[in-house]
């Protein structure tokens, strides 16, 4: 978790964000990082997949606020806001298979409420997309003009049509109401504070390696993820935040790395003699994830910075540190 300047006072509110998902993974990076950037946050969450813990240390902002509260229904919030990030929404495949209607209804009615808040306090809207909008794709790497591969009655379409019609539903703001939005294609985050039993491949690695548990690959291993570290898409998101781009813009480490791959650093990374365990994947899991970032880079002048190995050293340290290792509850 990364170190910020803790302020003495607080900040003006020209720079209030409102952040939705505050409480999540990616949410409280974000959140650590508008206020070590000198602006008030006010945090947003419903505690289904987001915690507590997440956000404790942030209470010794003056800026602070945390609001506990479901987006599916409609936020009051006093005073005024410069922007919404709405990030709000169950993205595990653990969480979004066992809260389907739950997704869905953050994609639809979370999302049109955040953009009518933001309308309502004239601030810039943007949304916390997602790489799983292009399905299992079959252009490589995905550029933002890529329509994508989706299974629309999958059990992953939850999460896949829920972030397709959030992008719509921006857009239309956008189009309708002049509203000021921008939407990030976010690719594969890791790093420190992801959950243990989040489920995703490198919290799920690394746990297991750090226990001297087998490591499941599912299939053959050779499918293919980019991982981007979460301080570099925090950075992204931060930056477009505070552009005029409208996007979409795929925010991701064009990095491309097998499964298999990824397995052999993090052994090597623990000192884990973990076997490899080969398991059945899961239902319309993609064979092939890589983001072509060339929109980001013209214009926002982002890419990511920390290599693979540094980041999984980084949270391989952080999860080394935490109870949840030990098999104890990581919620």
């Amino acid at each position: 978790m990364s170190d910020v300047p803790r302020p003495t006072a607080a900040p003006s509110g020209a720079g209030r964000v409102v952040v939705t998902g505050g409480a999540g993974f990616l949410g409280s990076h974000l959140c650590r990082a508008l206020l070590g950037a000198g602006r008030e946050v006010v945090c947003v969450d419903n505690l289904c997949t987001g915690r507590l813990a997440n956000v404790a240390d942030l209470a010794e902002y003056p800026g602070f606020r945390f609001v506990e509260a479901d987006v599916t229904e409609p936020l009051a919030v006093g005073g005024p806001v410069s922007a919404v990030a709405h990030l709000a929404c169950a993205a595990s495949p653990v969480d979004y298979f066992e809260l389907p209607v739950a997704t869905l209804r953050a994609g639809g009615h979370g999302t049109y409420n955040m953009l009518e808040l933001a309308r309502e306090k004239g601030a810039r809207f943007l949304l916390a997309s997602t790489s799983e909008v292009y399905g299992d794709p079959l252009v490589h790497p995905q550029t933002e003009e890529y329509w994508g591969n989706v299974n629309p009655v999958g059990p992953r379409a939850v999460y896949d049509e829920s972030k397709r019609f959030s992008e719509a539903m921006t857009v239309a703001f956008r189009q309708e109401f002049g509203l000021d939005t921008g939407i990030a294609r976010i690719f594969n985050s890791y790093g420190p504070s992801m959950r243990a039993d989040d489920g995703r491949v490198v919290p799920t690695f690394i746990t297991r390696a750090l226990r001297g548990e087998p490591l499941p690959v599912m299939s053959d291993g050779r499918q293919t993820r980019s991982l981007c570290y979460v301080d570099d898409t925090v950075d992204g998101l931060i930056t477009l935040l505070d552009s005029a781009e409208a996007g979409p813009v795929n925010l991701g480490n064009p990095h491309e790395v097998t499964v298999l791959e990824l397995a052999g650093l993090i052994v090597e990374i623990t000192g884990s003699r973990s076997p490899l365990a080969h398991v059945a994947p899961h239902p319309d899991d993609p064979r092939r994830r890589r983001p072509d970032i060339g929109r980001a880079r013209s214009r926002l002048g982002w890419e990511p910075r920390v290599a693979l190995a540094e980041g999984l050293k980084r949270t391989v340290e952080w999860f080394a540190l935490t109870e949840a290792v030990r098999g104890r509850p990581s919620r």
